[in-house]
């Protein structure tokens, strides 16, 4: 299936309402530990269902223009069917590293520390055993929120220091998931933390997500090489496929001549994101609008980069919570993130923690409708002009 064939405005066959997850289907042990599900809802029937297993988000309901709610993330409906995919990452947390460290290796206070290599010649997304793998402690603190703790051991996939990690998911009555990280360490090391939802605002499924129009909030980005490593160059996005600073169907330069395009097969790049100095708060950094069912997703976060992953590498051999296949581009990712392989990169601000020193990261995933093909939402309408 070609782009071009993928390409279509016409609204894909719906049932009513979605299809939840049910809990008994992630009802297992796994490491030792108990694996389950639970669901945030707020008060407008927003639902979130989460489970321990990577932290992931299962499902996440919203309504479109018409007010009928839909599915809108890529995943399945059981533990077993997360254990046997080929896609790794769907809707969990990711770390230690999220994104790429070259060769797998960065030194840190002289010490050369050598990681898994699972991404060709490179280390991917805190390795095979990371927290997309790891079953963290959970519980629910309030029907609108989760947090979620796990002990990172020193040397876990590599890295130093013994690494105490929260993760809060709320999912508020404004009809945002706000997702919060808070990390500590007894040694110093690297931390790069995201979530990695695949989104399609159409619904999750095989209807393609080139006809969504998506606007980033970054006038540069960090090229790469053919292996996905930045080169250390931070590239004006201005006159390249890459820009992104007005709405633009995410399909409409998919076929441009450009080296990034064809070292990825699409887009799967690090944008740099505009922010205001000192701010402690999250940020507006992209906004999605899908012209079939009205949604808009603005994603809002503390972080300077945002992962805008396409959905290159999807090839149909997963089938989906309607059994559909996920094809190729049935699905994107904004990830929030500081930059890739930046332990190796001193250009690139810094992603080392200290001991006695806290990390935070705060991104929001806010979601709305919009009958204008370009919505001027308050966040996403002046999001280049903030």
């Amino acid at each position: 299936m070609n782009d071009q064939e993928q390409n279509s405005t016409s609204a894909p066959d719906r049932n009513t309402n979605p299809v939840f997850p049910d809990p008994e289907n992630f009802a297992a042990t796994l490491q030792g530990k108990p694996v389950w599900l639970l669901s945030l809802i707020n008060k407008n029937g927003c639902r979130a269902d989460i489970t321990n297993y990577g932290g992931r988000i299962v499902s996440l309901a919203v309504p479109d223009k018409h007010g009928v709610f839909d599915d809108v993330v890529a995943g399945f409906h059981s533990l077993d069917a997360y254990l046997n995919s080929t896609e790794a990452f769907f809707g969990a947390l990711i770390g230690r590293y999220a994104n790429r460290i070259a060769g797998g290796k960065f030194v840190l206070d002289g010490v050369s520390y050598s990681l898994a290599v699972n991404n060709g010649p490179n280390h991917l997304h805190g390795g095979p055993g990371g927290f997309h793998n790891m079953v963290w402690d959970m519980k629910q603190v309030t029907p609108q929120q989760a947090e979620l703790t796990c002990l990172s051991p020193h040397m876990h996939e590599g890295y130093p220091g013994n690494l105490e990690l929260l993760v809060r998911y709320t999912l508020n009555d404004q009809n945002e998931l706000h997702i919060e990280f808070r990390a500590e360490t007894d040694q110093r090391t690297v931390v790069n933390f995201t979530a990695h939802p695949f989104f399609n605002l159409s619904g999750e499924g095989d209807q393609s997500i080139n006809d969504h129009i998506l606007k980033i909030r970054a006038t540069h980005f960090t090229p790469t090489d053919q292996f996905m490593i930045p080169t250390g160059e931070i590239r004006p996005v201005e006159q390249t496929p890459m820009d992104f600073t007005g709405f633009t169907p995410i399909g409409e330069r998919l076929g441009s001549q450009y080296e990034q395009l064809e070292f990825a097969g699409g887009y799967d790049h690090n944008y740099v994101l505009i922010k205001r100095q000192g701010s402690q708060h999250p940020e507006p950094a992209a906004s999605v609008y899908d012209p079939v069912s009205g949604r808009v997703l603005e994603v809002l976060t503390t972080e300077p980069g945002l992962q805008f992953y396409g959905g290159n590498f999807l090839n149909g051999e997963n089938t989906g919570k309607r059994g559909k296949p996920y094809h190729k581009r049935t699905s994107f990712c904004l990830e929030p993130q500081h930059f890739p392989d930046s332990p190796n990169q001193p250009d690139f601000p810094s992603t080392l923690l200290n001991p006695g020193e806290i990390f935070t990261s705060h991104s929001v995933f806010r979601f709305s409708v919009s009958d204008h093909p370009y919505p001027d939402t308050e966040s996403s309408g002046a999001i280049m002009n903030q």
